[in-house]
C-alpha cells in the first residue's frame, strides 16, 4: 500500500475510537465524519497519482519498445541495401534480384502480421527481435488472417499465443552456436483455424516446456491437436466463430 494511503487510513483510528468512547458528544461525531472525508480525499488523490505514475511508466516502456523495433528495422534495411549495392557493383544482378525478392517476402509477412487484428500480439511479434537474441521467429501466414474476427475474446487468445512463444524462448538452450528458430504457421480454413509451432533447436526441459504450454492454453479458445515433446512441435486448432 502507498505510504500516503496508509497514513490516511491509520489517521481515522483515533477519531473513531473517540466516538466509541464518548458516543454522547455529537461534536466528536462531526469531527469524525469530516476526518473520514478528508482521509478519503487524501486516499483518492494518492491512488490517482499512483495510477498516473503507472500509466507514465507503461507509456515510456511502449515508446522504448517502439524505438528499439524501429532501430532494428532500420539496421536490417541498411544491411539489405549494402548487400544489394555490393551485388550491383560486382555486376551480379541475379543475386541482387534474389535479395530484393527475399526482402519482398519478408515485407509481405510483416504486412500479414500487422493485419492479425490484435494490437498486443502484433506489437509483441514485431518487436520480438528486440527482446532476445536466443530465438528467432519465422512466420508463415496463409493468406490474410484477422484473429480479432476469429476469437470473441481476442485478448485471451493473444495472451495464450504470447505465453506459448515465451515458453519456447525460456526452454531454448543458448550458447550452442546459431540462435534457435521457432517456425510459426497460421492457416484459416472454412470452419477452423490452425496454429502450428515447429522448434529448430534444443529444449532445455521438455517437461517444463510442456507444463508451460499447458498453462498458457488453460482457458484459451485454442486446444492441442498434436504435440511432439521430443521435437518441440505443437499444433493447435480452434473452431472459427467460437
Amino acid at each position: 500500500m502507498n505510504r500516503t494511503r496508509y497514513y490516511a487510513a491509520a489517521s481515522v483510528i483515533a477519531p473513531a475510537a473517540a466516538v466509541l468512547i464518548w458516543p454522547m458528544h455529537r461534536w466528536l461525531l462531526a469531527v469524525f465524519l469530516v476526518w473520514v472525508a478528508a482521509a478519503a480525499i487524501a486516499w483518492n488523490r494518492s491512488l490517482a497519482r499512483e495510477q498516473a505514475g503507472r500509466l507514465e511508466l507503461l507509456e515510456k516502456s511502449l515508446q522504448q519498445t517502439a524505438i528499439a523495433t524501429l532501430n532494428h528495422h532500420r539496421h536490417d534495411w541498411m544491411n539489405d541495401l549494402q548487400i544489394i549495392f555490393g551485388y550491383l557493383r560486382m555486376g551480379k544482378t541475379d543475386k541482387a534480384i534474389q535479395c530484393v525478392e527475399q526482402i519482398r517476402e519478408r515485407m509481405l509477412t510483416e504486412s500479414k502480421i500487422a493485419k492479425l487484428g490484435i494490437p498486443s500480439l502484433v506489437m509483441f511479434l514485431q518487436s520480438f527481435r528486440t527482446r532476445t537474441n536466443a530465438m528467432i521467429i519465422d512466420m508463415d501466414i496463409d493468406g490474410e488472417v484477422n484473429l480479432a474476427e476469429v476469437f470473441p475474446d481476442k485478448e485471451q487468445a493473444a495472451n495464450a499465443i504470447i505465453e506459448l512463444i515465451q515458453a519456447y524462448r525460456e526452454a531454448a538452450v543458448t550458447g550452442s552456436g546459431d540462435a534457435a528458430r521457432l517456425m510459426m504457421d497460421i492457416s484459416a480454413y472454412e470452419d477452423k483455424l490452425q496454429l502450428s509451432f515447429h522448434f529448430d533447436g534444443k529444449l532445455a526441459s521438455g517437461s517444463e516446456w510442456k507444463k508451460n504450454c499447458e498453462r498458457a492454453l488453460h482457458g484459451s479458445p485454442l486446444h492441442m491437436a498434436e504435440v511432439d515433446h521430443g521435437k518441440g512441435t505443437l499444433i493447435l486448432e480452434a473452431q472459427l466463430g467460437q
